[in-house]
């Protein structure tokens, strides 16, 4: 081979292994944004799902008519939710519940003695208070209300619908009492009793699907 082949052959050479280093650097840096990517990722997801806010499907008919089956919501659970830190099976710390929830204000919920199992009900009795059911009304009993007060639940209840039941109920100072809006198809504080704070995952936010009713609360 003469020498213009060989230098010709030479460049080519170069050139292919340039590129091809060229080529290595390139995929080496999308190998290293990916990682940074997915770091990012979970140093951002991580923190909101743990302590921030969650998904959550409705099943059932419970909530009816305000809340339907597979109603797809975001809650609330920054300051509602006792959040276990743990790191390789080893509890570190727990971030305890700081806030309190309002009356009529929606929640979820760890179903009593399911932990895997999730309960959305509407708040109607607070810590301290106590809470009576008679001839289909809510009676609330506090410090501002001594003798009680029929609690009007227009907003959210159908007319005409009654809180079937008989009961009354007085409330720690970390318990609610909890009903379902459609009470006759509800499991709730009538049957489970008071709901404790440390058992609240958060309050809802949005309901986001469908989209026909999309809706911060």
């Amino acid at each position: 081979m003469g020498s213009f082949e060989t230098d010709i052959l030479r460049y080519f050479i170069q050139k292919i292994m340039k590129n091809a280093q060229h080529e290595q650097e390139n995929m080496r840096d999308f190998i290293v944004e990916v990682v940074k990517m997915f770091f990012l990722a979970l140093i951002i997801i991580v923190p909101v799902r743990m302590f921030l806010f969650q998904p959550f499907i409705v099943r059932g008919a419970s909530m009816e008519p305000n809340f339907s089956e597979k109603n797809y919501l975001i809650i609330n659970e920054f300051g509602y939710k006792n959040t276990p830190i743990t790191i390789l099976g080893k509890n570190l710390l727990t971030v305890k519940p700081h806030k309190n929830l309002k009356r009529q204000e929606i929640v979820v919920f760890r179903a009593p003695h399911n932990e895997k199992q999730f309960y959305i009900k509407r708040v109607v009795g607070l810590p301290g208070e106590t809470v009576t059911i008679d001839n289909g009304e809510v009676k609330i009993s506090n410090d501002q209300n001594p003798n009680g007060y029929v609690l009007d639940e227009s907003a959210y209840l159908p007319e005409g619908r009654k809180t079937n039941g008989l009961t009354t109920v007085a409330l720690g100072n970390d318990e609610y009492y909890v009903l379902g809006d459609n009470r006759p198809a509800s499991s709730d504080s009538r049957m489970f009793g008071p709901l404790h704070k440390n058992d609240v995952i958060g309050r809802v936010l949005l309901r986001a699907w469908p989209i026909g009713t999309m809706h911060f609360f």
